[in-house]
């Protein structure tokens, strides 16, 4: 687990359509990207491990049987089960545990994907247990933004939102330190996921690059809706001094743009895919190379 830290119910409580609304979406070519290398041919199983409001698991639940999304928020899996109807998305089923819960009892899986959630668990202990759920062959998918990327705001119709602003107005309120539910992240949040998958058995990784870049427009209510949507900013932190806090970040957005809309560009995604050994392959194999 993340030192000093305890995971809490309120983590997410109340992000839950703020995040479905104002998250920058993933790389256009995501989607196409894992198609191409977990060839799925429309028959297997895929658990999507803290899936939120469905952000990945809507897009790929047309590359398999069934998904399953995996939430301990229930506004979350609301959000979840409420897109899937609207979309019309394929077999979809939503389960509200956490991931230290699974197997739970859900079967075996042709595929596994953390979109950056992994960070958030007893990586070891969780690790494991998907490495068991995984059919042979089968492919555990970590998705992340792609991290230091300079994205380039040549060109762009509006302003930039003010980011290190927000941040800033963000500590006033709630401290110098990262608040996460109803505990802080002295630390930050834990890298190093390379060396958890190996312990787990796994095989890789293979590493992609999805380009981002296209140009985003938002309004006003999607910047303070992004700002609602993190755990380290999320609506029950700021208390009796909420209304506050949104009257100041609004009128931080009105100054930087006027006109209320803003513009940047999408980040790339980044993709490692981890491989459990297939039953005609040693799981002791790099250790024999």
């Amino acid at each position: 687990m993340i030192e000093g830290w305890e995971w809490d119910e309120t983590l997410f409580e109340g992000t839950a359509a703020h995040y479905a609304r104002s998250r920058l979406p993933y790389a256009p070519g995501l989607v196409p990207k894992l198609a191409d290398v977990l060839g799925p041919d429309g028959t297997g199983r895929l658990i999507d491990v803290g899936c939120g409001p469905g952000t990945l698991t809507l897009p790929l639940s047309r590359l398999f049987d069934e998904v399953v999304g995996v939430d301990p928020d229930p506004g979350m899996l609301e959000e979840a089960a409420r897109r899937a109807a609207a979309t019309g998305a394929g077999k979809t089923r939503w389960v509200g545990i956490r991931a230290e819960d699974l197997p739970a009892d859900l079967g075996t899986f042709t595929a596994a994907v953390f979109a950056q959630s992994f960070h958030w668990t007893d990586r070891d202990l969780v690790a494991a247990t998907v490495y068991d759920m995984l059919r042979p062959g089968g492919a555990l998918v970590h998705v992340s933004d792609l991290k230091g990327e300079r994205l380039d705001t040549e060109g762009l119709s509006c302003p930039v939102a003010p980011y290190p602003a927000i941040r800033e107005l963000i500590r006033k309120y709630l401290g110098p330190v990262r608040r996460a539910g109803r505990g802080v992240l002295v630390n930050g949040t834990p890298g190093g996921e390379a060396a958890v998958f190996l312990r787990a058995g796994f095989l890789g990784p293979e590493r992609y690059v999805v380009p981002g870049g296209q140009a985003l427009e938002r309004g006003e209510d999607d910047v303070v809706a992004w700002v609602f949507s993190m755990s380290s900013s999320a609506p029950g932190l700021f208390g009796p001094r909420l209304a506050a806090f949104e009257a100041d970040l609004r009128g931080l957005l009105r100054a930087a743009s006027p006109t209320g809309r803003f513009s940047e560009r999408g980040p790339s995604t980044e993709v490692f895919v981890w491989r459990k050994p297939s039953a005609s392959i040693p799981a002791d194999l790099p250790d024999r190379l």
